[in-house]
């Protein structure tokens, strides 16, 4: 089993694929802003239908299953010069199988209503924050010849009207993904772009286009962590470095 460190652990996204690949029994490094938040999910996770599943062998010895190991790092990303310092005190293992970047923000607004402050905001938790962390794990990355899974957005393929600074960010996080692969040719570098979801993020998002909310009308969190998670379940002969998960019109 591997051990991978996810952001925004406690978000939608996050939360669907901590929950993966806390089936598989791998060991998790969960980060977020909210410790309390953090403290819930590892909860969570550690027991009930989230536990790690054992695979019997009939005629073998039984053994008890092993349990995973769940930590929680406290993370703000709108600080991304005070990462370096919370994985110090945290520790970071010497090995890590891969990093899920699955933290993000978004505030819509004209280029002409949004200011430098929130502009600053959507590139450091969406983009700065992410080439921090990579950075600061990378030893632990390339001992293990890990995987980095960039959740990215449509958002970064397509620049729409008042989305201009989630957009940048994103396109941004595509570059630093793209210049990733190139320099690292020992890790695997995925990026997925999930269309609408259904999260809290996207609540607000309608909520800001002044627009309904109904899940329905989005892919669920759990589809996307599906796709993520075959995406580092894939053998390692190949690679997925795009995805694109959207949702199914016909459902609406």
């Amino acid at each position: 089993m591997g051990t991978y460190l996810i952001t925004g652990a406690t978000g939608g996204i996050g939360t669907a694929v901590a929950e993966l690949l806390r089936e598989r029994g791998h060991d998790l490094l969960l980060t977020g802003r909210s410790p309390e938040r953090l403290d819930g999910l590892a909860a969570t996770l550690r027991g009930g239908a989230n536990a790690a599943t054992q695979v019997i062998n009939r005629g073998a010895v039984a053994s008890p299953p092993r349990a995973a190991a769940i930590g929680t790092i406290p993370l703000d990303l709108t600080e991304p010069r005070r990462i370096e310092a919370s994985l110090a005190e945290a520790g970071i293992p010497v090995r890590l199988d891969g990093v899920v970047h699955a933290a993000g923000m978004v505030h819509l607004g004209t280029v002409a209503d949004t200011e430098a402050d929130e502009w600053m905001e959507h590139l450091s938790v969406n983009l700065v924050s992410a080439a921090e962390l990579t950075r600061l794990l990378l030893p632990a990355l390339r001992a293990a010849e890990g995987h980095v899974v960039f959740v990215n957005s449509t958002a970064g393929l397509r620049a729409n009207p008042e989305w201009s600074a989630y957009a940048a960010s994103k396109f941004g996080l595509r570059a630093l993904a793209d210049s990733l692969c190139a320099e690292e040719p020992s890790l695997r570098v995925t990026t997925v772009y999930p269309g609408r979801t259904a999260t809290d993020m996207q609540r607000r998002v309608r909520a800001q286009e002044g627009h309904p909310y109904a899940e329905d009308d989005f892919a669920a969190p759990e589809t996307v962590a599906r796709v993520l998670v075959a995406a580092l379940e894939t053998p390692r002969d190949a690679v997925v470095s795009d995805v694109t998960v959207r949702p199914n019109p016909s459902r609406s």
